[in-house]
């Protein structure tokens, strides 16, 4: 080799070094902006959804400057030169593993009725991709949404594949409603696979997310460490975990001290209210008959974790059902939503727990499951369904049109495993 080659070899190996090192250099940026960008984005409704909503999110550091940028749509990208920043509010939460989990919110709020409007948020650390919602309308219009029971277990692996089933079935869905336990135990590594099952959907339309629970904080002694019981497992007091109020920001109109589990909100004709059966239920029943007893809406929907009707005979739950049915009767509830059962069950039109002849009145009760946990089929009150099913993961289309609510549960395979019609007179 000549001594001019021998020259260019040590140059090139030089700028190869240099060119390693700078692309090091870019790594290690990129890894201390990673702890700035955001995830877990999801949308939640206001009391207003009309002319305001909700977004919350998480980074895995400080980044004190997050933001929400958000346009009204436009079909091309036009939209970005008409973009406002809203500053976002920052706050910390104890996660399980007693590390700090930071999380930013922003409630948008000055918006048009019935209009699709296009965010992101982040920094210029690092923004999330233009995602988008449609507000309400301020009076009664038809509109669909999606409720499913437990999605629990199998998040990653088997709740991803009936959330998408849900996109496809309601593409429309104007919110998702989800009956309590969204996770098997409130750990910072399931809630991340249960936002991995969500996916784009908490993103691109409302989420509702019920108090199950297993959504309870587990208990801690002086020195950090989960409370086991004699048999080595871990033991809950009777509260949501810090984590559930920082990761949504939800209405705070219901009883003192359950804010965010415990709400209502109108929605284009329906007034959809959500209780925590995990606790202060006599509280809550106080707290409810004014909001069932005077609203403008045509229709009324409860959801809340425990069914008063069980699907399985050894899980009949009478201290909720004490608490809450006379109400459901006397203020002619249409729709009862819940989980728990890890089975389907839907009953009959029911009034005082009997099955209303043909044209009257009565409330509709229905139990369902989208995880990957399944129990046996034992209805506690077999006489009273209408339809019973096990083993199936679904999810549930609830359709509004004025005077008619349509729904339809279908399996993760698009195959209906039950549908009804409910039609005010």
């Amino acid at each position: 080799m000549t001594r001019s080659s021998v020259l260019l070899s040590r140059l090139w190996f030089a700028l190869v070094v240099l060119r390693f090192v700078g692309s090091a250099g870019d790594v290690a940026a990129k890894v201390v902006d990673s702890t700035r960008t955001p995830f877990q984005v999801i949308l939640n409704p206001t009391t207003t959804p009309a002319t305001s909503v909700a977004l919350t999110w998480r980074t895995e550091g400080p980044a004190p400057d997050q933001a929400v940028q958000f346009a009204v749509a436009t079909p091309g990208t036009s939209f970005t030169a008409q973009a406002i920043s809203v500053p976002a509010r920052s706050e910390t939460a104890i996660l399980d593993t007693r590390a700090e989990g930071y999380y930013h919110s922003v409630v948008l709020s000055g918006l048009k009725p019935a209009t699709r409007y296009l965010y992101r948020v982040g920094s210029e650390a690092g923004w999330t991709e233009w995602n988008q919602v449609l507000t309400a309308q301020t009076v009664p219009a038809p509109f669909a949404f999606v409720y499913f029971g437990d999605p629990q277990d199998g998040l990653k692996e088997h709740v991803t594949r009936i959330f998408r089933t849900a996109d496809l079935l309601a593409p429309d869905a104007a919110f998702w409603l989800i009956a309590g336990d969204l996770t098997s135990e409130p750990e910072d590594a399931q809630i991340r696979d249960f936002f991995t099952a969500g996916g784009a959907a908490f993103r691109n339309r409302l989420v509702v997310p019920v108090a199950g629970n297993h959504d309870i904080a587990f208990l801690y002694d002086e020195a950090g460490n989960i409370v086991l019981n004699k048999k080595g497992k871990k033991q809950r007091g009777e509260e949501l975990p810090p984590t559930w109020r920082a990761q949504f920001t939800l209405p705070e109109n219901g009883v003192a001290g359950l804010e965010e589990s415990n709400y209502h909100l109108d929605y284009q004709g329906v007034r959809l209210i959500v209780l925590n059966s995990n606790v202060r239920l006599a509280d809550q029943a106080a707290w409810l008959e004014p909001r069932l007893a005077t609203h403008p809406n045509r229709w009324t929907i409860v959801c809340f974790h425990h069914p008063l009707y069980s699907a399985g005979r050894d899980r009949d739950d009478r201290t909720t059902r004490d608490a809450f049915l006379p109400l459901f009767d006397k203020y002619r509830v249409d729709l009862v939503l819940t989980g728990h059962d890890h089975a389907y069950a839907r009953s009959r039109p029911l009034r005082g727990s009997v099955a209303v002849p043909a044209g009257e009145h009565g409330t509709v009760y229905v139990v369902s499951s989208c995880g990957s946990k399944f129990y046996p089929v034992t209805p506690s009150n077999p006489d009273l369904m209408a339809k019973t099913a096990g083993d199936l993961q679904l999810c549930q289309k609830i359709s509004i049109d004025g005077d008619r609510l349509r729904y339809v549960s279908v399996a993760a395979d698009g195959s209906v495993n039950d549908a009804f019609e409910l039609q005010k007179k």
